[in-house]
């Protein structure tokens, strides 16, 4: 069943696979580089049915990194690029769109940053400003026109981001969301921003386009959305019509390993930090803002199990898939699709080597390497760098092995 067709609303995948919008870390300025090219050439090559490009910003106040796309009309040549070599080499193309709230500094964002509510956000950290409701109403037209972009630039599919603590999972969870209008207090009020965004994306993607919604299983800590609620969200995205749901959890500000699971190599992470009191500062109390969460594989699918059971449409599977054993149990428990990260990240050919022996296990050792430079360099496997690695580096990563969480 992995590798028989399948359809995201209006699109036709080859097989049941996709790459996850894992963040790669490989923009310049917000545009799109060679190297984001040849990654997604590279995995579409491997035999995956849907490659993502993730996540590109709405509009300049969405943007977290200069290494982020801001999907605008400018950057269309370089992205219909990318698509057609993804096209000819047999993959659909799909790209993550979202805005990133609180989690990003002025310069960046171009202005103070914008959340449910005013404040203080110390993962950035910087202060932020509430939204109006004039400016939530824009930021729902925003999403739509993303959708008109990529379009245009000749992707498939998109894949709105209403998970992981960005904004739209903001106003979602009761932890960030304080409003006291239409927009905050009960649970249906809270999803009042999610509506306006889907309603437009709805609107925008037509009959030609896919749309995929990430969203969350649990925000995965005591304060933040749990299952029930959860479920009611994603009943609620089901009734807009749309595609596919892709079923995550976490909250990146508050439980970021709950995403990713595994220990964050935190000396490896403010290595390749630039600004000298952020090195230090993480350095010292990082191991208490970043916990981790122990890995094992398919992790999600005990929870990803009861929205199975509550909803119809179609449900992306994504969470620790590191072998075609684990793949074919997500197929056989109802899914109809699976999404991978870092296995594709180590092996862009993944796909064709599960697709040529049915016991084959990608070979990444879960460290999270890759997660701890993405915020500073490209995302990066530490089994294939040409760079020779600090030791001190060398060294984390053997104890985060012999720790095996």
């Amino acid at each position: 069943m992995l590798f028989t067709p399948a359809n995201i609303g209006p699109v036709t995948l080859r097989n049941r696979t996709i790459r996850s919008a894992a963040f790669e870390g490989m923009g310049h300025e917000n545009n799109p580089t060679p190297q984001l090219r040849d990654y997604h050439w590279s995995v579409a090559e491997g035999g995956v049915g849907m490659t993502t490009l993730a996540y590109a910003g709405i509009c300049r106040s969405a943007l977290s990194f200069d290494s982020q796309l801001w999907l605008r009309p400018q950057i269309i040549p370089d992205l219909r690029e990318i698509t057609d070599g993804i096209h000819l080499r047999g993959a659909k193309a799909s790209i993550q769109i979202g805005h990133c709230g609180n989690m990003t500094h002025i310069r960046t964002a171009g202005g103070i940053p914008v959340a449910p509510n005013s404040g203080f956000n110390l993962y950035s950290p910087t202060i932020c400003r509430g939204l109006r409701p004039d400016e939530l109403s824009k930021l729902a037209r925003d999403f739509g026109n993303a959708v008109r972009t990529a379009r245009d630039a000749g992707f498939d599919c998109v894949e709105v981001h209403a998970g992981h603590g960005y904004l739209i999972s903001q106003f979602l969870s009761p932890y960030t969301n304080r409003r006291h209008d239409r927009f905050g207090g009960s649970l249906d009020n809270r999803m009042t921003f999610m509506h306006m965004c889907l309603d437009e994306v709805m609107k925008a993607a037509g009959s030609d386009m896919g749309v995929l919604v990430k969203t969350n299983m649990r925000d995965g800590f005591k304060g933040g959305l749990e299952i029930d609620d959860c479920l009611t969200v994603a009943r609620n995205i089901e009734s807009h019509g749309v595609h596919a749901l892709v079923l995550s959890g976490g909250f990146v500000s508050k439980a970021p390993m709950y995403v990713m699971r595994g220990e964050m190599p935190i000396w490896t992470m403010t290595h390749y930090m630039k600004q000298l009191w952020l090195k230090y500062g993480v350095r010292m109390a990082g191991r208490f803002m970043i916990r981790p969460e122990h890995f094992e594989p398919l992790y999600f699918l005990e929870d990803a199990r009861l929205f199975r059971s509550e909803l119809k449409m179609p449900l992306v599977y994504v969470g620790g898939v590191i072998d075609r054993p684990g793949a074919d149990k997500v197929m056989a428990e109802g899914f109809e699709f699976v999404q991978m990260g870092r296995a594709l990240l180590n092996e862009p050919d993944f796909v064709n080597k599960m697709k040529l022996d049915s016991n084959h296990r990608c070979g990444c050792d879960h460290v999270n390497y890759c997660i701890a430079r993405m915020y500073s360099k490209e995302m990066a496997c530490h089994k294939h760098l040409k760079e020779e690695l600090h030791p001190a580096i060398l060294r984390e990563i053997k104890k985060i092995k012999e720790r095996d969480i």
